[in-house]
C-alpha cells in the first residue's frame, strides 16, 4: 500500500525510516559523520515538513504490517521533468518489488502532469542502486559534485528516464 504523507504522524514515520535506512545503507559508502549530518539536514522531521511546504511530495509504502519505505518527488512542469528526490526501501524488503511500485507511482504521476522525464541523483559508489536504475531504463546523463555544507560533498551521477 502506498499513501501520500499529509500528517505530522506520517512525517515522523518517514524521518524514523530515513534514520534507519540511511544508517544501514550509506554508512559504508560515505561514513557515519556524513550520514548523521545528511539525515539531520535533509531527512529530519523539520526538514521533511519544510520540504513538503515547498512543493515536495512524500509517499509511504507499507508491507502488510508496517511502513517499509518512502518516496519523495518534486515536479517541475517548467522543465517537463519530475525529480525523485528520495526513494528508499528498508533492506529487509529488498527484492520484493516495493521499489518498482514506487517507480511505477512516479511514472503515473509524471504522466498525469504531462511530464516526460524522471530524473534523480545517485552516489557514484552506490553500485547496486545504479544497476537497479539502469535495469529500469534510467541512463547516466552527467556527473555532479555538490557542496552540502560542513565540508561534505555529494559526489553523484544524474540519471534520467525518458517516458516517451
Amino acid at each position: 500500500m502506498i499513501r501520500k504523507v499529509l500528517e505530522d504522524a506520517d512525517i515522523l514515520i518517514v524521518a524514523k525510516l530515513a534514520n534507519t535506512i540511511w544508517n544501514s545503507h550509506y554508512t559504508p559508502i560515505i561514513g557515519q559523520k556524513q550520514v548523521d549530518y545528511m539525515v539531520n539536514k535533509f531527512q529530519s522531521f523539520d526538514a521533511i515538513k519544510s520540504q513538503i511546504k515547498n512543493g515536495y511530495c512524500y509517499y509511504l509504502i507499507s508491507n502488510s504490517k508496517n511502513a517499509i519505505g518512502y518516496l519523495c518527488l518534486l515536479p517541475d512542469p517548467d522543465s517537463n521533468k519530475i525529480m525523485i528526490s528520495k526513494i528508499y526501501v528498508d533492506k529487509s524488503e529488498n527484492g520484493n518489488g516495493y521499489g518498482t511500485q514506487l517507480i511505477n507511482l512516479t511514472k503515473t504521476i509524471a504522466k498525469e502532469k504531462n511530464i516526460n522525464t524522471i530524473w534523480l541523483t545517485v552516489n557514484k559508489h552506490n553500485a547496486n542502486s545504479i544497476n537497479w536504475y539502469q535495469k529500469l531504463g534510467f541512463n547516466i546523463t552527467k556527473k555532479v559534485i555538490m557542496n552540502i555544507g560542513k565540508g561534505y560533498f555529494m559526489d553523484d551521477f544524474v540519471m534520467e528516464l525518458n517516458l516517451n
